[in-house]
């Protein structure tokens, strides 16, 4: 299953008050692992930076001016994100962002259905809180050294490990069945997951063994047992 983690970066709070989408960041996860294949743009919003945002993620105009508009890099943004679910903390607001920047370029806008809200996920499992991605770093310790801005791809990166965490998909790793899982689309990747390099020491002995044998035989030749007496 190949999903979408993002995040993204603005000008303010209201894309439809004039505020603007300044940087996106995709990383993508196929069953639970991350690829290491990401989409990450900067933006120029075509406005003034305000202070309140610049001391959140430190995006000046001055950086900015030469960045590409959103309409030159919407056809790339689409085709990497697909048709996958899309996970985001707080996702409404970044899908606002991303959705009315996607009507300026007279595109189709993505659908909440496709969102997975991580902050949704959080707060049903800890109603207590506090649930902000640093929280939740810290509850999982997740290291946040390198965090010492908001910016959206080492946010989204950030909140791949919370997701896998708050879905119980790190346990997936602990499988040792030699196995290749390959994604259904073409260039996501390849991951092998290993062999245990020595057996396990059976636990049964053969002489268990027997008596459970011949305790099959007193049940009858209906037993369920003689099933899988039959398949060994």
């Amino acid at each position: 299953m190949r999903e979408i983690v993002f995040d993204t970066e603005t000008t303010g709070l209201d894309p439809y008050q004039g505020d603007r989408l300044v940087e996106i960041g995709c990383v993508e996860l196929v069953n639970g692992f991350p690829t290491g294949n990401s989409f990450h743009r900067y933006l120029n919003p075509e406005r003034d930076m305000p202070e309140g945002a610049f001391k959140v993620h430190g995006l000046s105009i001055e950086f900015l001016k030469d960045k590409p508009l959103f309409a030159d890099v919407c056809d790339e943004f689409i085709a990497f994100i697909g048709d996958a679910p899309l996970i985001a903390h707080n996702a409404m607001f970044d899908l606002g962002f991303i959705n009315a920047e996607l009507e300026r370029c007279k595109r189709a806008a993505i659908l909440r259905e496709r969102l997975v809200d991580t902050l949704m996920l959080a707060r049903r499992r800890y109603p207590a809180g506090p649930n902000k991605l640093d929280d939740l770093c810290g509850r999982f310790s997740i290291d946040l050294s390198r965090r010492t801005k908001h910016g959206a791809l080492l946010d989204a990166e950030l909140l791949a490990e919370v997701y896998i965490e708050l879905t119980g998909k790190r346990q997936t790793r602990l499988s040792l069945v030699d196995e290749t899982i390959r994604a259904a689309a073409s260039g996501i990747g390849v991951f092998v997951v290993r062999v245990r390099p020595a057996p396990l020491a059976p636990r049964v002995t053969e002489a268990e063994r027997e008596a459970h044998r011949a305790f099959i035989a007193t049940l009858g030749e209906k037993a369920i047992w003689n099933d899988y007496l039959a398949a060994s």
